[in-house]
């Protein structure tokens, strides 16, 4: 399996966070809160297409709504594959930073 690129692996942690409460504007607003990046929303819903087309992530229509000019929200579900690859992405950074020292974060450490 391909590994995620960071902004992939963001997006699907945040759609975690969210269960099912996880559309559009909820996870920019949960990526912000995570983050503190601001997406556009053209990056928000072509990185969601991107993760669709890769199988990571499953869509589902909600009911219209007036508020939404009687549009539908889409709702967003992590795939196996998409909880196969965040499990592969944990299990890289543990052993990427595994045996790191605490020293290494200190602040004003010139190593």
């Amino acid at each position: 399996m391909k590994r995620l690129t960071t902004n992939e692996e963001i997006f699907l942690i945040a759609i975690w966070h969210l269960g099912d409460e996880a559309y559009g504007v909820n996870i920019r607003e949960q990526i912000l809160d995570l983050t503190g990046t601001e997406l556009t929303f053209g990056t928000l819903y072509n990185t969601l297409d991107n993760l669709y087309k890769k199988g990571y992530v499953s869509t589902r229509k909600g009911e219209p709504s007036p508020q939404r000019g009687g549009h539908n929200k889409v709702f967003y579900s992590i795939t196996r594959q998409g909880e196969k690859a965040l499990q592969q992405a944990h299990e890289l950074h543990e052993k990427l930073w595994k045996g790191m020292p605490k020293t290494v974060f200190e602040k004003g450490n010139k190593s």
